[in-house]
């Protein structure tokens, strides 16, 4: 046999070939390269070395070269793609990607769709490029516009796009872009491998996003409303893995607001497929993603919530999950995963206990029946798997929810050890929901509140209501009102001197309501019990009352006017505190203003802290009587005696018995 000089010389002739002024040879050249490099990765990257890519983009760039020769360069870029981590990386750093997006607007279809093989394979291994798609402004509508040219750009395209999808302006962007119905016509199609890109394009879409996900619910196709078509994709006669995203289609729209939990589609045909995908008999993939898409259709709604917990026995199937260690699966491409699917289980299994017990005690005590639950929660928060560590907490923190719990499980298992190891030492990604838990396990009734005051929870929480987040704030400020409940004077001083007026005074200014709301709690829960009400407003009395006066005249909600009062009537009940509301006229006037005011709620704790203020067997009721008859108070109250509401007409009747 006889073998060219370029075949006995070796590759270095190929690669040589490419860059010489010989076209003749260069489709020859092209062709060996193209022949060599597929499924085979030592090539590719000698390819590379050899300096392929750039003689690569020149030609996709080159529109006097021959076609023949432009397609098959990217079909040897595609091919090269295909390899390592590394290979994709130096094609992106080549600019590859912008030289590929230009041979779109080739009229030669397999060209293009050469062009897409390659940006589809980019797309699926390398997220730096996704602002590729957005920077110029032609580029989707062209997408969208070559579409339906073939199966081939159908289902590259959607690949693109799912990938492409990463944020909420990337899902309005494509909204904008009017790519919703022809993803809807792709789906209708029923052309299965162009059916499944679509679906997590259309996930990627609506996920979190209450305008796409409405966007998406509203479309048809034919008449036909696009929500059904998805209901068809969950019949036991379609893949596991049309069917899961199917339901995880619905599952986001659901939560996106688009449909309501309620609607047969979801209640009765979504969260049925997820529980199915929950089973035994399918594999760990889909045991994952069926409960992790199941926790999160369920989080915010109590019915369905219901509705799974008495579905197809789904507490213990989930109890299943902890059971797995460190097992190896082939993956649905054939190949071994490195993914340790025993932590995958758990972490799974996890976040479904905590959306499942969210809100029902009775659900919550099934699932802390299941078998050695506490001690797999515990050896999860301990858990190096940051993903297991996070579940864990969210599964503990729904299971605190529940008092019988903090007072007798918690307790036993001593989950506090762990979870102040986590808020101390851990990740910052963990400490939002490790903290919300930490609040529930500092309420009253909770034996874990002492363990956790004496690691140091004052100034943890102190320092969270500086921080700029304000979900840290939030949980700053509302462990410190729970720590505050009906504690000793001692722990009440540490608290105020921890925080200062300063930053009181700050959490008061707060923009977010919910701040304001349990920064008022924490006040009035230090203003409670006689001694402690006197003691606090001989240090603090000045700030406390400035605070009061400075919430009062401000523009806020009826509710935290409420609170507001509430505090007012709570230092009204001191023995010494008293002076401070008598003392000021402006604040009695205030208090005055309240008891006309239209919101009975506001009447009601107005007229409280009057009726403290004139309680006739303290010392120096009379005096204090005088002054409020004089004011106008006592007529006032006469006034309100005509009301028709019962819990004033009680307060207001208390009140003027005061009087002699």
């Amino acid at each position: 046999m006889l073998y060219s000089s370029m075949e006995v010389d070796g590759q270095t002739g190929w690669y040589d070939t490419l860059h010489n002024d010989e076209p003749d040879k260069w489709q020859e050249a092209l062709i060996w390269i193209k022949n060599s490099v597929i499924g085979n990765n030592k090539q590719k990257a000698n390819a590379i070395n050899h300096g392929a890519v750039p003689r690569l983009l020149q030609w996709l760039v080159d529109e006097d070269a021959p076609q023949q020769i432009r397609t098959d360069a990217a079909i040897v870029m595609g091919s090269i793609a295909k390899g390592t981590v590394d290979n994709i990386n130096t094609l992106v750093e080549e600019g590859s990607v912008s030289v590929l997006f230009k041979g779109l607007s080739n009229p030669n279809l397999p060209f293009v769709e050469a062009c897409l093989r390659c940006l589809r394979t980019i797309y699926m291994s390398n997220s730096n490029c996704v602002s590729f798609i957005y920077q110029d402004p032609t580029v989707i509508p062209h997408l969208v516009n070559i579409m339906p040219q073939s199966v081939c750009t159908q289902e590259c395209i959607t690949h693109i796009l799912a990938n492409s999808c990463q944020t909420a302006e990337h899902q309005n962007k494509l909204c904008r872009s009017q790519i919703v119905p022809p993803l809807v016509s792709l789906i209708a199609g029923n052309v299965y491998k162009v059916q499944m890109p679509t679906l997590k394009c259309l996930a990627m879409l609506v996920k979190d996003n209450d305008e796409t996900s409405a966007t998406v619910a509203n479309a048809t196709h034919n008449g036909e409303p696009f929500p059904n078509l998805l209901v068809q994709l969950l019949y036991r006669d379609k893949t596991s893995e049309m069917q899961i995203l199917a339901a995880k289609v619905l599952a986001y729209m659901c939560r996106g607001g688009a449909i309501d939990p309620q609607n047969p589609k979801i209640a009765m045909k979504t969260l049925p497929c997820l529980i199915r995908m929950c089973s035994k008999d399918r594999t760990l993939e889909e045991n994952v993603e069926g409960a992790e898409t199941l926790a999160y259709l369920l989080e915010v709604d109590a019915g369905l919530q219901r509705t799974a917990s008495i579905s197809e026995h789904i507490i213990k199937t989930l109890s299943e999950y902890l059971k797995y260690t460190d097992v190896q699966q082939i993956t649905r491409s054939g190949k071994q995963s490195d993914i340790n699917w025993g932590n995958e289980m758990k972490q799974a299994a996890f976040k479904a206990f905590a959306a499942l017990g969210a809100n029902e005690e009775d659900i919550r005590k099934q699932i802390i029946e299941t078998e050695n639950l506490m001690d797999c929660v515990v050896s999860g928060l301990n858990s190096s798997d940051m993903k297991v560590a996070a579940a864990a907490i969210r599964c503990l923190h729904s299971l605190s929810r529940s008092v019988q719990l903090l007072r007798t499980t918690f307790q036993d298992h001593a989950v506090w050890k762990p979870l102040m190891k986590i808020i101390q030492e851990g990740p910052e990604e963990l400490l939002q929901v490790s903290t919300s838990t930490m609040c529930n396990l500092l309420l009253e009734f909770s034996p874990s509140k002492e363990c956790i005051l004496d690691c140091g929870a004052i100034n943890i929480l102190v320092g969270l209501t500086s921080r700029p987040d304000p979900g840290l704030r939030l949980n700053g400020i509302w462990g410190l009102m729970n720590m505050t409940f009906q504690v000793e004077q001692k722990v009440k001083s540490q608290v105020v001197e921890a925080i200062g007026t300063e930053q009181l005074f700050r959490l008061l200014s707060d923009p977010d309501a919910n701040i304001v709301m349990k920064t008022l709690g924490l006040l009035r829960n230090l203003l409670s019990h006689k001694m402690h009400i006197d003691n606090i407003m001989s240090m603090y009395g000045n700030q406390i009352m400035q605070a009061v006066i400075f919430i009062l005249e401000g523009d806020h909600p009826p509710q935290v006017k409420e609170q507001t009062l509430c505090i007012l009537a709570n230092v009204a009940d001191g023995d010494q505190a008293k002076d401070y509301i008598m003392g000021n006229e402006d604040v009695l006037k205030k208090l005055m203003n309240y008891m006309l005011h239209l919101s009975v709620s506001l009447q009601i704790a107005a007229t409280t802290c009057i009726s403290n203020l004139v309680w006739n067997e303290e010392e120096g009721a009379y005096v204090r009587q005088a002054k409020l008859r004089e004011m106008g108070v006592q007529t006032l109250l006469q006034k309100l005696l005509s009301t028709n509401d019962s819990v004033l007409f009680e307060k207001v009747k208390t009140a003027l018995q005061q009087f002699t």
